[in-house]
């Protein structure tokens, strides 16, 4: 929900922001040093830097709201120790010593690093430094920066849920603004009737996904068709000089370009998602390693933009909301197999018809991939006991943190000043 104030309540916004980014990256020394070996000495450390008269703005933060970026720091730290114990692949990077030079190097596994200021950025509180008003249509910071009261913007009701349900709040800022996020806990359960249908999805970039009936949805290309206009922003943002004001309001323009993108993109996805789960009892989609993709740069910006990861997390999300196996297979050969016969028959990416010799079956290419990655989603589920599902995001309230949602009620409309 998007937070309406005045400048100066931004302003102190932005303080406590600071603040929380200080506190996570001095935790994150202090592991270096050897000053923090577990959650506990984050914590304590919290306190420590509280009551340093050298930092007289860390005690203004709320002190649940330490702690919870001392959860993120070790949250940093946990998962380079997960790395290194896994034996994750590592590459080497340059470190730069006391004396200036940068002739060591050390073993980078996901290692912790300092986080930046940036625009996008996030303060979280836990249930303190907070409270809402009675009509659950205003946000109150208590904590010592004095932000102030808060109108909320947005679609969600909140008298819906129990205060003691909201769990934690995090103000977040981008480019267009301040927006309030409310961690809840509630498990979301909708019901669905059964359709006796079951589909496996082959994305791709021609087509966003074709299913394993024949049926093809257009890819919609979000950033292709804002690219002139990000370009246009890009090249003024670069002709105005270092920290003048124009450099800001054009780094605004262009940042609030790129999050309408994104917005757009996350927005059609979820909705993909929602339908392609409530129109099946079954869902079958590759276990795509998106991260290696991107590195073929002729293909970089077209995989970005289909967002086929985003997809994938959605369709889970909804997956379990409606109770609907969602099954990721491995994509190892799923489009050279014949659905019909199982034959390898050897392709090329130009050739977009599937032709098989020895059957003599003929097909879409995605749509025989589509049929692979259906039959071997449920040859996986006949072998697994229980319900052969994945979770990638871990999440379990997407939609709720989300800024993009379906099925919502009218917004009401934002009164003038």
């Amino acid at each position: 929900m998007k937070l309406e104030g005045e400048t100066v309540q931004y302003e102190k916004l932005d303080e406590a922001i600071r603040t929380g980014l200080f506190v996570r990256n001095s935790i994150i020394k202090a592991w270096i040093d050897g000053q923090v070996k577990s959650r506990n000495d984050a914590y304590k450390y919290c306190k420590i830097l509280a009551d340093n008269l050298d930092f007289p703005w860390a005690k203004k933060l709320n002190s649940m709201a330490r702690q919870a970026h001392a959860e993120r720091a070790w949250a940093a730290i946990e998962r380079f120790y997960k790395n290194c114990k896994a034996k994750v692949p590592s590459k080497k990077a340059v470190r730069p010593r006391d004396d200036g030079s940068r002739k060591g190097t050390r073993t980078k596994r996901g290692y912790p690093k300092f986080k930046k200021y940036q625009v996008r950025a996030s303060v979280e509180y836990k249930t303190s430094g907070w409270k809402l008003s009675e009509d659950r249509r205003y946000l109150v910071l208590t904590d010592k920066f004095e932000a102030g009261t808060f109108k909320l913007w947005g679609s969600r009701d909140l008298h819906y849920y129990q205060l003691k349900q909201i769990k934690r709040v995090r103000i977040i800022r981008r480019h267009d603004g301040y927006y309030a996020q409310f961690l809840i806990d509630h498990t979301r359960e909708e019901k669905k009737e059964l359709t006796g249908k079951q589909t496996g999805l082959d994305v791709g970039l021609n087509h966003f996904y074709t299913d394993s009936e024949g049926n093809q949805v257009d890819n919609p290309r979000f950033f292709r068709k804002g690219e002139r206009q990000i370009k246009k922003l890009q090249k003024r943002l670069s002709r105005t000089k270092k920290g003048s004001k124009n450099r800001i309001k054009a780094r605004n323009r262009l940042g609030i370009t790129h999050l309408k993108v994104s917005r757009r993109r996350n927005d059609w996805a979820c909705k993909a998602a929602q339908r392609v789960i409530r129109s099946n009892d079954l869902v079958a989609i590759e276990n795509l390693k998106v991260r290696n993709m991107v590195k073929n740069h002729h293909l970089a910006k077209s995989i970005n933009d289909a967002a086929w990861y985003k997809f994938r997390e959605w369709l889970e999300y909804f997956g379990r909301i409606y109770g609907v196996p969602v099954i990721a297979v491995e994509p190892f050969n799923t489009s050279q197999n014949c659905s019909n016969c199982g034959k390898k028959v050897s392709k090329t990416l130009s050739t977009r018809t599937h032709k098989c010799p020895r059957c003599g079956y003929e097909a879409d290419r995605d749509e025989n991939a589509a049929i692979n990655i259906l039959q071997s989603a449920l040859k996986q589920l006949s072998t697994t006991p229980g319900r052969g599902e994945s979770n990638i995001s871990g999440e379990t309230g997407l939609c709720l943190d989300g800024e993009t949602q379906t099925d919502k009620p009218t917004r009401r409309k934002r009164k003038s000043k």
